[in-house]
């Protein structure tokens, strides 16, 4: 059995970058940056920071363009996936893994660049989930 799914939730680092392909087919890329704190034994509190690719395709491409922007919170539903390529410079293999994103969810309260006038036509919005500071238990 193979399982290839992946739960995120962090900020963007930067703006949603949107492209339509020649079906007229939208994909957005951004960053995310996920944010792990813990105390250790000698109760210091330790941060770590990991940094993700993201790719999305279609509507929620699209809506990912018009209501995020660098900073925004989301909760990212997806798979791996694994790019490989050729160096154009000196011919070496190079990948890169990045998640291809099911779905989104906005965590922010209100859409980055929705206004007053069009926050009721924006996707609805979660609360943020708690933070947690402790390990989980598995």
């Amino acid at each position: 059995m193979n399982v290839n799914t992946v739960l995120l939730a962090g900020n963007l680092t930067r703006d949603p970058v949107i492209r339509f392909l020649a079906d007229r087919k939208a994909v957005a890329e951004f960053g995310l940056a996920i944010n792990r704190r813990w105390k250790t034994s000698a109760g210091e509190t330790r941060e770590e920071v990991t940094f993700v690719d993201i790719e999305v395709w279609g509507t929620t491409a699209e809506n990912a363009g018009k209501y995020l922007k660098k900073g925004s919170g989301v909760f990212v539903e997806g798979r791996l996936k694994l790019d490989t390529w050729d160096d154009k410079k000196d011919g070496s293999k190079r990948s890169k893994l990045r998640v291809v994103a099911d779905s989104l969810q906005f965590t922010d309260r209100k859409p980055a660049g929705a206004t007053t006038t069009d926050a009721t036509s924006a996707p609805p919005v979660p609360p943020a989930a708690a933070p947690r500071d402790e390990e989980p238990p598995f």
